[in-house]
């Protein structure tokens, strides 16, 4: 996992690199007049979905629906898509039920992109476009350099269908900021150490940080077992909240912004009214886990992610766990 996490700045380097290439690609292939957006993904490649949605929703402004795959494999749903752009994503591009709903999406009349490692995958066979993540074989169990590459496909697709809030000189910075973000690990064992105690804790976010936040808690039940749920700052405050108790951890993710502000509402009321142990993954003087401030909130999300990642390697070091290889779980998870 460590290895594979120290490759995300070539990674994402090498996508940079194509993005010129997949613009055009992904302009050529796409019409201009699709309805609407679907997308399906499981695990990690959910969250980065979930990702996808915010943002190209934000630079389209047409309806972006996650999948619901089982109404598909079980119940044998026949959908009626015609026009619109589905997006499949698995870091393999084998996982059996992604490909089927993908393919099944296709013959209902839906104009097919895969995002995968393998672009001669299932998946990548099913789309008319692959966008290739290029970060090569991935094998500790949590998805790591595969999630952020896949952050960064969907920003490419936004990018190719509309109007998005980040420049190319942007593009040109993440992979220093991510470098910077992993040669920085002192502030993840510290937070790792001051959590291990924990049976459970929360992790937050809003708008773009959101699916960091399950993100963040996904890798944290991987690797550790620990029991952490990610949440909307806007669903906590809707009665969740009630099992913050004194001194049980949150973890938030926030960086300036209007999301940020709504964050840092919710984390004082938490400290404020719940007693909370509030640790901070965010752009602010008082983090405790310090992200850059020279990235629109987007794209930040990437090294917000990082954060995510060390701190899951860290508690399980802690915890006297292999973050590589968590007992019961595989790397591909055969669902149907």
């Amino acid at each position: 996992m460590a290895t594979e996490m120290g490759q995300q700045p070539d990674v994402l380097s090498g996508l940079v690199g194509r993005r010129a290439a997949l613009l055009r690609e992904l302009r050529a292939a796409i019409p201009s007049d699709i309805p609407g957006i679907i997308l399906v993904a499981r695990g990690s490649s959910d969250h980065a979905a979930i990702f996808g949605r915010y943002v190209l929703e934000l630079a389209t402004g047409l309806p972006v629906a996650l999948a619901a795959p089982s109404l598909h494999t079980l119940y044998d749903t026949k959908p009626r898509c015609k026009g619109f752009l589905a997006v499949g994503v698995s870091q393999s591009g084998r996982t059996p039920e992604i490909v089927t709903v993908l393919e099944r999406l296709v013959a209902g009349g839906a104009h097919a992109v895969a995002v995968t490692n393998d672009p001669s995958s299932p998946l990548g066979r099913s789309a008319s476009v692959v966008i290739e993540l290029g970060a090569g074989d991935e094998r500790a169990v949590p998805a790591t350099k595969t999630f952020t590459a896949q952050l960064v496909a969907f920003a490419i697709l936004a990018e190719a269908l509309g109007a998005v809030p980040w420049s190319a000189r942007d593009w040109a910075t993440l992979p220093a900021v991510v470098q910077l973000m992993l040669n920085d690990p002192h502030p993840a064992v510290a937070v790792a150490k001051d959590i291990s105690p924990s049976v459970g804790l929360l992790t937050v976010g809003r708008g773009f940080m959101f699916p960091i936040a399950l993100e963040a808690a996904l890798k944290l039940k991987e690797t550790t077992s620990v029991l952490a749920e990610g949440y909307s700052a806007a669903d906590l405050r809707h009665g969740p909240f009630a099992v913050v108790q004194r001194d049980f951890p949150v973890l938030s993710f926030s960086v300036a912004g209007p999301a940020g502000r709504d964050i840092e509402d919710l984390t004082r009321w938490l400290k404020e009214e719940r007693g909370a142990h509030v640790l901070r993954v965010s752009d602010g003087a008082d983090a405790d886990l310090a992200l850059p401030g020279d990235l629109p909130e987007t794209l930040a999300t990437i090294p917000a992610a990082i954060r995510a990642q060390q701190v899951a390697y860290e508690l399980a070091l802690c915890r006297g766990l292999n973050p590589d290889a968590p007992a019961g779980l595989t790397k591909v998870t055969p669902t149907s």
